[in-house]
């Protein structure tokens, strides 16, 4: 499989379009993060050819009107762009915010002569505030008619949809298929209130884990069935998005987006073909899919509000999936571990706590806890079978001193087993985060 990453752009795929623009969707002077001078707020992708179109979104009970508007739309046979705002939410704003997100599908229709209901919307930003509408048509009409397959243009789409970040993050990928080229190119956003768990409808099955609100747009020139594109972004994100944490809250707006025109030509992939050959290619979409993802999702930790530290814990022997799942996010939340993390303290005491208390099946007697500085490196242990090891402190501090670290925990229960990817947590966030309700410019979303 030719495989070649190329981070440094959003290049989109064959067919599709983009724009993003400045139109003061929040007020100039107003709030934090998304509002950092005359920064672009909202932006366009689009694809005059018609697209299959699959979705992830916030299980949160009090989710966005955008994401109402998203889940009825992917209902529809096809789909050709998505518009999305950063700035404002557009989130408890009841029936007036549903109206908004709809009027925002029929502005784009109108301007590009497309159903409304074939274009997705996606909001982010302050919370409970209605949408300005004459700014926001303003800049779907300003985007619309500047449209464009550039570096800039893909480099304009990924500022528009930052609030809290401090840079744009993209991805892209490129397998062959057939001798035909098929690429992935993606955008995504987030920096705080993150910890997705996200789902194709929104809803929270019993299995699921709940998850600034964090986005995720995906394009591709694939040829594929909806429903394989479904299935796809589904495993994907639940490999990536929903494996990380900065700050344990989830956001009403969390979506991923995913579009595929089929302009690559290759034959189209479909998870109920027999062929053994078409079996490989969409084992080698996935894969790819999957690497777009998960180094999207990285970053957006890397990137957290006030971060300093980027965390991967690894955990196995639990006693099933699910329980390794449980323990992992009562670890990976836990303000108390998430301090230590900060201070370069190896405190397995505050990780053996998080871990009882969650409700997966702990015995302390058999619990390891140990450090790693690098993939190829050793574990030292800390603890083993409950009881500390005769590793020195400052040799255990060593290991956790650096930007990134590598957290091993073993329940030895089971077979279950999982990652996530968590942050610190640091006086900044909380500076960041608190305001002042004195300086209704310092609030937040």
């Amino acid at each position: 499989m030719s495989h070649s990453i190329q981070p440094a752009s959003i290049l989109f795929p064959r067919g599709f379009w983009g724009q993003g623009v400045f139109c003061d969707v929040k007020r100039l002077g107003t709030g934090k993060g998304s509002n950092k001078g005359k920064k672009r707020d909202l932006a366009i992708l689009f694809s005059p050819s018609p697209c299959v179109a699959a979705g992830m979104f916030t299980t949160n009970q009090v989710s966005a009107a955008p994401v109402h508007v998203c889940i009825e739309h992917l209902k529809g046979r096809s789909l050709h762009g998505i518009v999305v705002n950063s700035g404002n939410a557009n989130a408890c704003t009841g029936e007036q915010g549903f109206r908004d997100a709809k009027r925002m599908c029929q502005e784009v229709g109108k301007v590009l002569s497309i159903d409304e209901k074939k274009i997705l919307v996606a909001s982010t930003g302050r919370i409970g505030l209605p949408l300005p509408m004459p700014q926001v048509r303003r800049g779907i009409r300003a985007a619309c008619s500047t449209l464009a397959q550039t570096r800039e243009a893909g480099d304009h789409v990924s500022e528009a949809i930052l609030t809290s970040d401090t840079h744009m993050k993209q991805y892209s990928a490129e397998i062959m298929m057939g001798g035909k080229p098929v690429r992935i190119g993606a955008a995504a956003k987030g920096a705080g209130m993150i910890h997705p768990g996200m789902s194709p409808d929104g809803k929270r099955p019993m299995s699921m884990p709940l998850h600034a609100t964090m986005l995720g747009f995906i394009l591709t020139d694939a040829n594929i069935s909806k429903s394989s594109l479904q299935r796809c972004l589904t495993q994907a994100v639940a490999l990536s998005f929903n494996r990380i944490s900065i700050d344990g809250d989830m956001s009403t707006n969390d979506s991923v987006i995913a579009l595929a025109n089929g302009e690559a030509g290759n034959k189209k992939l479909h998870h109920g073909s027999k062929s053994i050959a078409s079996q490989t290619e969409i084992g080698q979409f996935q894969e790819a899919l999957n690497e777009v993802c998960l180094e999207l999702a990285k970053m957006l930790v890397r990137d957290g509000e006030g971060v300093s530290r980027f965390v991967t814990v690894r955990l196995e022997g639990a006693r099933s999936s699910k329980d390794a799942d449980l323990a992992l996010r009562s670890v990976c939340n836990s303000a108390l571990v998430k301090t230590s993390w900060l201070g370069g303290d190896p405190n397995w005491g505050r990780i053996l706590d998080a871990l009882g208390y969650s409700e997966a099946k702990v015995d302390p007697s058999k619990v390891h806890v140990g450090y790693r500085l690098r993939a190829n490196s050793p574990v030292v242990y800390s603890l083993k079978n409950g009881k500390p090891t005769r590793v020195g402190f400052a040799k255990l501090c060593s290991l956790v001193a650096g930007p990134e670290i590598e957290l091993h925990i073993h329940l030895n229960l089971g077979k279950g087993r999982g990652v996530m990817y968590a942050s610190d947590l640091t006086e900044a966030y909380v500076s960041f985060n608190k305001g002042d309700v004195t300086d209704p410019a310092s609030l937040g979303g």
